[in-house]
C-alpha cells in the first residue's frame, strides 16, 4: 500500500490578473506529468461582490488576495521545479529570498478557505464597504459615471449621501451602495 504523502498548503506568486491562468496550466501540467498524488488542489481566493449595472443586480467575482495562488501539495523531487515554471508564476512565498517555500500554518488555510466558504455563505450580508470622504463613481442610474464624495452613510438602508457636481454644482444624491465602486 502506498503510504500517505503529506501536503501542506503554500502560496504562489503570479502576475496579478494572470491567477486562472495559473490555475488552469496547474491543472493541466499535475495532470500530465501524472502528479495529481503531489498536488491535490488549486485554489484563487475570491469574494463575491455584488454592484448593480444597468438596474440589475449583478454579483462578480473579485480575488481577495490578488497576486496569489493557493496550492495544496507535498513539495518533493520535481513538484516544486514543475509549478515554479508554470507560465505568469513569479516563484514561491518563502521565507527568505531564494529560500524554501513556506508552508501555510492550519490556522491560515483555515482562516482564508473559512472566509471562502463564508462568503460563500453570507451571500447577502455586505460589510460597509465605504468611508464619509471617500470618492466614489456613480455606475448606475441617471447619474452613471460621474464621481463624488461621500457625505453620509446610512448603514440600515444601504445609503450612501454623495455630493456630486453636476454642471459644476455640488448636488448630493442618495444612492445605494450598489450603484456606485470605488474609485
Amino acid at each position: 500500500m502506498a503510504e500517505e504523502i503529506k501536503k501542506r498548503w503554500y502560496v504562489l506568486r503570479a502576475i496579478s490578473g494572470k491567477e486562472k491562468k495559473v490555475k488552469e496550466y496547474i491543472e493541466l501540467e499535475v495532470e500530465r506529468m501524472k502528479m495529481t498524488s503531489f498536488v491535490s488542489q488549486v485554489l484563487i481566493p475570491t469574494e463575491k461582490v455584488f454592484q448593480i449595472r444597468n438596474g440589475k443586480k449583478v454579483s462578480k467575482e473579485r480575488n481577495f488576495f490578488p497576486g496569489y495562488v493557493l496550492v495544496e501539495a507535498s513539495l518533493v523531487g520535481e513538484v516544486p521545479h514543475v509549478l515554479k515554471a508554470i507560465p505568469n508564476v513569479i516563484g514561491f512565498l518563502g521565507g527568505e529570498k531564494g529560500g524554501d517555500p513556506m508552508p501555510l500554518r492550519l490556522s491560515e488555510v483555515n482562516r482564508i478557505l473559512g472566509k471562502v466558504d463564508e462568503l460563500a455563505e453570507s451571500d447577502e450580508t455586505m460589510n460597509i464597504p465605504f468611508l464619509v470622504g471617500e470618492t466614489v463613481k456613480v455606475i448606475d442610474g441617471p447619474f452613471n459615471s460621474f464621481s463624488g464624495m461621500i457625505e453620509e452613510i446610512n448603514e440600515e438602508k444601504k445609503k450612501l449621501k454623495v455630493m456630486v457636481k453636476i454642471f459644476g454644482r455640488k448636488t448630493p444624491l442618495e444612492l445605494s451602495y450598489m450603484q456606485v465602486e470605488k474609485e
